[in-house]
């Protein structure tokens, strides 16, 4: 057995089994990818995939057993790699962090800002996407750290912790006949086009089944994914914008008007994960605690050792988690 097999293997489990996929992540050939795994499975004595011609169809039984010890053994050899690598330069290293555009713009910079300060050494790199771009690169490896909110089925494989607690806002131009209607509702809501992102809300139901529920029509002019691209377009008139409360800014934004829409939408929080066995730095720590300062290093500490999300989350229930809002 080899590691470059298992290395072969966990890629084209993580390319869906697409060895042509896998075959261009590794830089290598398709029939050399199938000649592996052939070898492989010839010497563990039985199959690992199900195939139809030449094509993998399906995971075996016994190929999801072996499939997660290989990605453990790769992992560690990865974490020995880094450790070898870092520990000849106790203050430098890199930090990776995957995103989203509003905790890139709105949450990360005064954290990334004291980092840097603490650690001017260590190399940062910022990848903004969405939940699905994101948890492509974790599935890949590319990233140490991912901040997301909700979509907690895409990462299976991480360990989650909750960062902070925010809630939907309403923005209008000034003099917008909403500013001056009261108390907000979904049927007035839905008297206007709306602007807003292009996922649907976490939770329970989405923002269409929400209206669908009142029995209202929902009218979505424009969807984005950056919340200050649907500020533009709510400026120029399109529509009415629903954004997360923590992408107003009071100065910057001191055009619109911000709507209280708590009552309305389910809240939502945002966390940080990092993958199960990880190796964390000790800068690593440090800035999961400049991020959210209720998840000191012994308390992350202690999460590492649970085997399973549900347990996490059991030991975060007593902890206090901030709520952000406008600024």
């Amino acid at each position: 057995m080899k590691f470059q097999q298992l290395r072969y293997l966990v890629s084209v489990h993580e390319n869906g089994l697409n060895i042509t996929a896998a075959a261009r992540q590794l830089h290598t050939s398709q029939p050399g990818v199938s000649r592996q795994l052939k070898m492989l499975e010839e010497e563990l004595g039985f199959q690992l995939f199900e195939r139809e011609g030449r094509a993998l169809t399906r995971t075996t039984p016994a190929g999801e057993e072996i499939i997660a010890r290989a990605a453990s053994i790769l992992r560690e050899m990865h974490n020995i790699r880094r450790t070898s690598a870092e520990l000849r330069k106790a203050d430098g290293g890199s930090l990776s962090i995957a995103t989203t555009h509003t905790q890139a713009r709105y949450i990360l910079p005064e954290v990334i800002r004291e980092f840097r300060i603490k650690y001017p050494k260590v190399r940062l790199h910022l990848h903004q996407g969405t939940s699905e771009q994101i948890a492509e690169m974790v599935a890949k490896d590319r990233v140490d750290f991912a901040i997301a909110t909700g979509s907690e089925e895409l990462f299976p494989h991480l360990v989650r912790l909750p960062v902070y607690r925010w809630h939907r806002t309403v923005v209008v131009p000034k003099g917008h006949p909403l500013v001056g209607a009261g108390r907000l509702t979904l049927k007035k809501l839905a008297e206007f086009p709306i602007v807003t992102y292009v996922f649907s809300f976490s939770g329970r139901s989405s923002l269409q089944s929400l209206f669908d529920k009142a029995g209202l029509t929902l009218d979505v002019a424009l969807t984005a994914r950056d919340s200050d691209v649907i500020k533009t377009y709510v400026r120029l008139g399109l529509g009415v914008g629903i954004i997360a409360s923590v992408a107003i800014d009071s100065t910057a934004d001191a055009d619109l008007v911000a709507l209280d829409a708590k009552h309305l939408f389910e809240g939502h929080t945002t966390w940080i994960g990092f993958r199960r066995g990880a190796l964390l730095r000790a800068y690593m720590y440090e800035f999961i605690e400049l991020l959210a300062p209720h998840l000191p290093r012994k308390l992350v500490r202690e999460t590492e050792k649970l085997e399973a999300q549900t347990e996490v989350d059991a030991a975060m229930e007593d902890i206090r988690i901030p709520v952000r809002d406008m600024r």
